[in-house]
């Protein structure tokens, strides 16, 4: 290491040459051994020698004629280098080396700034820098006199040129920077202390004269393109606020006189100062508000956050030190803030919590209005105008708007009732939240999708302990798309109903919802937000003495919704076309339709209307089916704010939600049972099964009266659906007179209402079924039993190619001839004689009628009498009743219908297979959506779990068979090709050697050698066809038959 020079005379003898050499040639080379010497000089002696190093490097630069941007840039460098390690202690020296640094940029030519490298600009940048940290003490204050305005003004047009238009971001970022310590905005612990209001009031009157200038050109830089980086941005607001506030600080303008004082400056430089009266301030004030608004609505949409945190800052400095001298650009200043309060970014929406927590503490006032007085204003102007900004925004319009009208909201808090006691403001907000919130129902899915019933009873999942109620369906609206605006939305609903007249608002509502179809699903969207506001669970509340609502009142409140929510005019609308309780419904509405769904031909109307474009009527029952859910929604999210005394609500609620959890639309089902569980949650029940058997004996009352009165009340079978479903066998002894009252009134009207009762009588017995599940288990010893053979026929072919003789096929033969007898029933009595002789039932002794039957088990004797009602439906005329009785019989009680299947459905269903099957293999992708292709799919995939629960016999399995080979071709629609492979998985179950023979004929994938040669070769048919269109499919099902 080079030895260090602490003393001034030890860095002087090595120091003179090389500057004595520089100041002779002026080339990078000496500039750059200078620099090397100055490193091994201590600081101390550096300051003692500054000025005679600086000669040399001054004298280069000053030195006329063209020189090289190398020389230059290094000159600059080391000149930095000096200042960086000494002191600046005379003004002088300070203004001269300000003004040749600035100079390095300048063409004098051209009068603009120099067109140099991008490395000569970024060394002047930082040497001005350096230059201004290095003045020493008061120093600095002494250089922003006057006489120093124009030079000033040009290294700071130079910095905002640079700023502006150059490409390098470093470049941009280094100017900024600069300008801030220029403008003695730098935070770094060289700058000088605070201003005293003297000091103040001259840098204020200097600084003035470059107002304009920075500021309209930091507006274009921070309202430029996005892509130039937030921290360019940043820095630019950041000079911007910190700038205006100092020169239009209410402070320092209250000092100022009327009339200027006379400067003993040159008249040049006297024209270039400003003197800050009244007129001058007011001028500049209003172009600076158009500058804000420019700003504020860009700013307040920028990508990044910490751009929107700093525009918090900027409304705080503003309004806190200019809320005079800018009282225009109080109200946009407000709104921006406002518009923040709500933003995405946490820290933003905590800066602005802050600020405007320190709003009011300070009790700030604009102008002559308090802070309240310019938010209640606000809020009066964007409620006269929002209908029309929803109608005319786009998404993004839309939130910001949304935005700043929560804003308002939590800031005045109570304060929103001046606004709402207002019939016209009140009326406006309304509409505008009506239209905003219309829903798009031409969504053909949502009347299409329909809820089938499963054998399995539904699980009763455990209730959410957080925000239950929170699973709102999704769901599409005609003016928006963007998720956030719905949220917005509802934040704003709950808080109008958390500070709002709740009575007002409800009443007001309420009236909207009865007034017309058109606006009743947005009504109830908003009931429902009102009242979860109004409990203040969801709400963050600004104003720690406001008193929420009285539980007692919420409670009525809710009651008199729910009373108009479950009316029957608004609880049992019109949602599908196919189902019989409908059907008097949609004539009384659709009178035009009667002569088209009538009979058989009603699933070819809803054919028509699923896969046509979506009609009046579709939408209209789109419609009432999101009318339905809102309206659940609403009842779970009143138990939500209710809690425990939402139970004293459930004997007017729970049976109507029943009533919808079994319909047959799949979303009404599926929102009803949320409700069920967002009910659970709220009134501490632990499972659906656990509120309806604290609450069946109620119930059950209520569908026996029902019963009586059916043409008044057809959705009643579904309540009692929906019980079996969701309960266990402590129900069975409070539903067995249900049950007869049920069988009863299907005899009674069993040519109108039979296929709601088919639905209870199936959801009965599959209760039954798992309530008391067959102890003998003989199905699954079956199925053991089949899973064993086939395991030792898996065993076989390894056994015979190891060693076989001719006398282990011989004995094989022979068994199987003995278990195929067995199997077909030839068994003589020698063969039985050896079976043990079942031990005949003993008779207690105190059995006092020994030849008198028991009476049969309750469950036993319920499911004789739904099936004797069965077999009389399999006969009805309505295509869909035979299949519902035939799906309820076949899973329950397969010996019992396995011959009258056979006989009567399996040939049809195998011969439509059959005549469509060359029609669905020549068919275009347009196929999959008509009706043939819905019958082929339903009647395919029904077909496998109907053949094992019947356990069919050997041929009609072969008939089940042969109808589907010929859809395991490729050429079939995909759907088809899978459905059919479903079949041939459960006949495998049921018959895995002849399923396996038959898919062998179809495609043979390897030729079978006879395990002895005295045996002759067995030729399969599909050994021949190495290619063809089964193979794929009959590999797939072969390799699960392994």
């Amino acid at each position: 290491m080079m030895a260090v020079f602490d003393t001034p005379e030890e860095a002087f003898g090595v120091l003179r040459p090389v500057c004595v050499q520089l100041t002779k040639t002026q080339t990078v080379e000496n500039v750059e051994h200078l620099q090397t010497r100055l490193q091994a000089v201590s600081d101390s002696a550096l300051q003692e020698l500054q000025q005679y190093i600086l000669f040399p490097l001054r004298f280069t630069l000053k030195t006329p004629g063209p020189k090289r941007e190398r020389l230059i840039q290094s000159v600059v460098e080391c000149l930095t280098f000096v200042l960086s390690s000494t002191c600046v202690k005379e003004q002088e020296l300070l203004q001269e080396l300000f003004s040749e640094l600035s100079a390095c940029l300048y063409s004098p030519s051209s009068q603009k700034p120099a067109a140099v490298s991008e490395e000569l600009k970024l060394a002047v940048i930082q040497g001005l820098s350096t230059l201004m940290h290095s003045a020493y003490g008061d120093i600095i204050l002494t250089f922003y006199e006057p006489s120093i305005l124009p030079r000033l003004g040009f290294a700071v047009s130079l910095l905002l040129g640079l700023a502006e238009q150059e490409k390098s971001k470093q470049i941009k970022i280094a100017a900024l920077k600069c300008l801030q310590v220029l403008l003695l905005q730098c935070e770094c612990q060289d700058h000088p202390r605070s201003l005293d209001e003297l000091e103040q009031k001259q840098l204020g009157d200097l600084f003035a004269s470059f107002l304009p200038g920075i500021s309209t050109t930091l507006t274009r830089v921070i309202t430029g393109d996005f892509k130039q980086g937030h921290s360019i941005v940043v820095s630019s607001l950041k000079i911007f606020y910190k700038t205006v506030s100092f020169i239009m600080a209410d402070e320092q303008l209250k000092r100022i006189s009327k009339v200027q004082a006379k400067s003993a400056v040159e008249h040049r430089v006297a024209e270039l100062m400003v003197h800050r009266e009244a007129d001058w301030v007011k001028n500049t004030g209003n172009k600076l508000t158009i500058l804000i608004k420019k700003i504020i609505e860009c700013v307040s949409v920028h990508p990044h956050w910490k751009v929107r945190l700093e525009l918090v800052e900027l409304v705080e400095d503003l309004l806190l030190k200019c809320s005079q001298s800018l009282v225009e650009s109080a109200g946009p200043l407000l709104k921006a803030l406002v518009g923040l309060v709500n933003d995405e970014s946490p820290e933003v929406q905590a800066q602005c919590n802050k600020v405007l927590r320190h709003f009011a503490d300070q009790k700030v006032v604009v102008g002559n209005k308090a802070l309240a007085d310019i938010l209640s204003e606000s809020l009066h102007s964007l409620a006269t105008s929002l209908p029309r900004l929803m109608t005319s925004q786009d998404d993004q319009g839309k939130f910001s708007t949304l935005s700043l009208l929560l804003g308002y909201l939590k800031l005045l808090g109570p304060k929103i009732n001046f606004v709402l006691n207002s019939v016209a403001h009140l009326q406006r907000l309304s509409k505008a939240l009506i239209q905003v919130l219309e829903l798009d129902v031409a969504d053909i899915k949502i009347v299409e999708e329909r809820c089938w019933n499963s054998d399995d009873l539904n699980a009763s999942p455990k209730t959410s302990a957080t925000q239950p109620w929170n699973h709102i369906q999704r769901r599409y609206f005609r003016f928006f798309t963007d998720e956030r605006i719905f949220m917005l939305l509802r934040q704003v609903c709950q808080l109008l109903g958390y500070y709002g007249n709740l009575y007002l608002l409800v009443d007001h509502f309420m009236e909207l919802y009865r007034q017309s179809v058109v606006y009743r699903k947005q009504a109830a969207m908003i009931l429902n937000e009102l009242v979860t506001g109004a409990a203040g669970l969801e709400v963050e509340d600004l104003h720690e003495k406001h008193i929420k609502t009285n539980p007692e009142e919420l409670r009525e409140i809710v009651t008199s919704i729910l009373e108009e929510y479950t009316s029957q005019e608004n609880w049992y609308l019109v949602t599908c076309i196919e189902t019989e309780e409908m059907g008097e419904e949609l004539m009384m509405e659709h009178p035009g339709l009667q002569a088209i769904t009538s009979g058989e031909h009603t699933s070819q109307v809803t054919s028509f209307l699923a896969f046509s474009k979506p009609s009046p009527i579709v939408c209209s029952m789109n419609s009432n089916i999101w009318q339905i859910c809102i309206q659940l929604e609403g009842i779970g999210q009143f138990a939500y704010a209710l809690g425990k005394d939402f139970c004293l609500l459930l004997m007017s609620t729970l049976y109507p939600v029943l009533e919808k959890a079994g319909d047959q639309t799949l979303l009404i089902s599926q929102v009803a049972t949320s409700t069920m569980m967002d009910i659970c949650h709220a009134c501490g029940y632990d499972s659906l099964q656990h509120l309806i058997n604290q609450n069946s004996d109620y119930l059950v009352n209520g569908i026996s009266l029902n019963l009586r009165h059916l043409a008044l009340h057809p959705h009643t079978p579904k309540v009692l659906e929906v019980m079996l479903r969701n309960s266990d066998a402590n129900l069975l002894p409070l539903v067995a007179d249900v049950v007869q009252d049920v069988l009863a009134t299907l005899d009674q009207f069993y040519d109108k209402r039979a296929a709601s009762f088919v639905s209870v009588l199936h959801a009965l017995l599959a209760a039954l079924a798992q309530w008391f599940p067959d102890t003998g288990n003989l199905r699954h010893l079956h199925e053991q039993s089949l899973g064993e053979e086939g395991s030792h026929l898996n065993q076989r072919p390894a056994t015979l190619e190891n060693s076989t003789t001719a006398e282990d096929i011989e004995q094989f033969l022979l068994n199987y001839l003995k278990e195929k007898d067995v199997a077909d029933g030839n068994v003589s009595d020698f063969d039985n004689e050896e079976e043990e002789q079942p031990v005949p039932p003993k008779v207690e002794e105190n059995d006092t009628h020994p030849d008198v039957e028991p009476p049969l088990p309750l469950q036993i004797q319920m499911a004789m009498d739904v099936m004797e009602r069965c077999i009389h439906l399999l006969s009805d005329k309505n295509l869909q009743i035979r299949l519902k009785v035939l799906r309820t019989l076949g899973s329950k009680c397969g010996d019992f219908l396995r011959s009258r299947f056979c006989k009567d459905v399996l040939p049809k269903l195998a011969g439509s297979l059959v005549t469509q099957a060359p029609i669905s293999a020549r068919a275009g992708p347009v196929y999959s959506h008509t009706l043939a292709f819905k019958l082929q799919l339903a009647v395919l995939q029904g077909l496998g779990p109907l053949c094992e629960r019947l356990d069919l016999g050997e041929g009609d399995l072969n008939k089940v068979a042969d109808a589907c080979l010929i859809y395991l071709s490729a050429k079939q629609p995909v759907k088809l090709q899978e459905a059919a492979r479903s079949v041939f998985l459960h006949l495998m179950k049921v018959d895995p050697d002849s399923t396996w023979f038959l898919l062998i004929e179809l495609y043979c994938p390897t030729q079978f050698t006879p395990p002895h040669p005295s045996l002759h070769p067995v030729q399969l048919r599909g050994a021949s066809r190495q290619q063809n269109p089964y193979m794929a499919n009959v590999l797939r099902l072969l390799k699960e038959l392994q």
